[in-house]
């Protein structure tokens, strides 16, 4: 990793870990969406890598965007460059793994909507999650007004958007945007724990799960169903079906040793 560097890749046991380090609050610049959208891209690839944790540090998460770099665009630049914005997180959301984030101190901003590309979501007990940008006068252009109320609902989507306002690890849990809250001391080891099951699991069937659920929610519920069907289909060309299967009738279920 050089001295450029704010988003690093380490590899373990089959989990993928993205850590962002850009002291001291991990602020997302262009810098570190384009190594964002890289990271993604490798561990996508990368046939040893089965799950990814998304983790920001032992104090904080990402508690935004780069206001700074913001504050010096216009209307024009930011016409050209929106799409690269949006595009660098949501290649995170299309890692076809299980993808969890270990939030931290704060998930704010850019960070929560970052949070919000993984598939599940572990708090610390004191972090604070929110969508502030409407206190700068703009909206979230990370993906937080369409991730957020597929996660939330429309309602609370718009009560925290429309608000800017900080919700604690608790609300967080109650509205259904975080999946477990834990000691902050936890929420690593916590994550690596989930991921360490997912990657002992049939890498292509949790692939073709994850398509058909994030696929099926972009359009009507016939289109879902024909996706899920030809998904379905698809995994039986898997030496993993086989193995399942065959584990089931032979030792019953969840005892299989997936490759």
């Amino acid at each position: 990793m050089s001295s450029d560097d704010v988003v690093s890749v380490q590899v373990s046991d089959g989990v993928a870990t993205i850590r962002l380090q850009r002291p001291p609050m991990n602020a997302i610049n262009s810098a570190m969406q384009e190594q964002l959208r890289a990271a993604a891209t490798q561990v996508g690839a990368e046939e040893s890598v089965r799950a990814v944790v998304l983790y920001g540090g032992e104090k904080v998460f990402a508690a935004g965007a780069d206001v700074k770099e913001f504050a010096g665009q216009d209307h024009a630049y930011m016409m050209r460059d929106a799409a690269r914005v949006m595009s660098a997180l949501d290649a995170l959301a299309r890692i076809p793994k299980p993808v969890i984030a270990a939030v931290t101190g704060y998930a704010l901003g850019g960070g929560c909507e970052l949070a919000l590309t993984a598939d599940f979501r572990i708090s610390a007990d004191n972090a604070k999650w929110g969508q502030p940008e409407i206190l700068l006068g703009i909206i979230p252009g990370m993906g937080g007004t369409q991730r957020l109320p597929r996660l939330v609902g429309p309602a609370k989507a718009k009560d925290l958007i429309f608000t800017g306002r900080f919700v604690d690890a608790q609300e967080a849990l109650d509205i259904g945007l975080v999946d477990a809250v834990v000691p902050a001391a936890e929420v690593y080891d916590a994550a690596l724990a989930m991921a360490g099951k997912f990657a002992k699991g049939p890498a292509l069937a949790l692939a073709a799960a994850k398509a058909a659920i994030d696929g099926g929610l972009d359009g009507d519920l016939a289109t879902g169903l024909r996706l899920e069907s030809h998904l379905f289909a698809s995994v039986f060309a898997t030496k993993d079906r086989a193995t399942g299967m065959q584990s089931f009738i032979e030792n019953g279920p969840g005892k299989a040793v997936f490759e």
